[in-house]
């Protein structure tokens, strides 16, 4: 879990201010479909989604390396919903 870890730390850790050029429509459609009402908090939000995405196990790498125990029925185990 040290992605995880590497994760929190970067959004509670690092404060970084910068100017960049942002596309203005985007922005405010970003702004729109987000809810957020300030640019820092929908690129904040941007990027912090970014790096989950991107850190995110891709299930098909899995395929083929697990294995579950001897009479393990995921269907019987759906129907207790």
């Amino acid at each position: 879990m040290q992605d995880a870890h590497h994760i929190m730390c970067m959004r509670r850790c690092i404060a970084v201010r910068t100017n960049i050029v942002i596309d203005d429509k985007l922005m405010e459609q970003a702004m729109r479909v987000s809810g957020l009402s300030t640019k820092k908090d929908v690129v904040n939000s941007a990027l912090r989604e970014f790096v989950e995405r991107r850190t995110r196990k891709d299930l098909t790498e899995l395929q083929g390396k697990i294995q579950f125990a001897e009479g393990y029925d995921y269907k019987a185990m759906r129907k207790g919903r």
